[in-house]
């Protein structure tokens, strides 16, 4: 198991912009699953809504896109580079994310030609799912 520091070992991402509390699985290159405790006390929602707190979709894409980067660049040949994102597809958001959620990570590599490739990703709550889409990274 991956916590904070080895994260941030791997990835550029920092509080608050570090979406990944631990990666419980990882296959370099391949697939890393990780999962993110989603509080009351994380800054977006102070407005994203103050009646009603919702994770907002585009965090939890970037939450899964860190999960596929943690697997990308894990490989020896990609240390200390970053994984940007190159496309969002086929993005389905199905269960919103509510404090006291414990929100799975789940990213797979399914392509890869060069610096480019596609991870396949599942964000899932209780079995769940919450969100699910193909992230296009570009090595850089």
């Amino acid at each position: 198991m991956l916590g904070i520091k080895e994260i941030e070992e791997i990835i550029p991402h920092r509080h608050p912009f570090l979406l990944i509390d631990c990666i419980e699985e990882l296959e370099p290159g391949v697939r890393a699953v990780g999962y993110k405790a989603v509080t009351f006390h994380e800054d977006f929602f102070r407005g994203h809504f103050p009646q009603e707190p919702v994770m907002p979709g585009v965090l939890i894409v970037e939450a899964l896109a860190q999960t596929g980067a943690v697997a990308i660049l894990s490989v020896p040949e990609n240390k200390g580079k970053v994984a940007y994102f190159g496309a969002i597809n086929n993005a389905k958001f199905k269960k919103k994310v509510v404090p006291g959620d414990r929100l799975k990570l789940e990213c797979e590599i399914i392509k890869q030609k060069g610096p480019v490739g596609v991870g396949r990703a599942i964000a899932t709550v209780d079995g769940k799912v919450a969100v699910a889409a193909e992230l296009t990274f570009m090595i850089g």
